[in-house]
């Protein structure tokens, strides 16, 4: 069964276009490879993670701040197809 992706967000942040870039982003990269991915308004002020299933693999207020592109494609595919080739984003 193919992984659905939850990119929650807080929504009085602004931080929805954030949100829908990278899960264009994602849906580009995984096609076939994920169900799809869920975009979540959050009801926690200042909220940005991101979940695989029930896994979450990105925190911000964890991290510090949010994800380089390249850095959460290469987090995904170590979950969701190890041996994919992630061209420019692995160099």
């Amino acid at each position: 069964m193919k992984p659905t992706i939850t990119i929650e967000y807080c929504p009085k942040c602004g931080w929805l276009l954030r949100a829908a870039y990278m899960a264009q982003e994602i849906l580009t990269t995984f096609t076939g490879e994920v169900a799809g991915v869920l975009l979540q308004p959050s009801e926690t002020n200042g909220r940005y993670t991101i979940r695989i299933n029930d896994k979450e693999i990105f925190d911000r207020k964890r991290a510090g701040g949010f994800p380089e592109i390249k850095t959460l494609k290469q987090i995904i595919r170590d979950h969701v197809n190890p041996e994919k080739d992630l061209g420019h984003s692995d160099r």
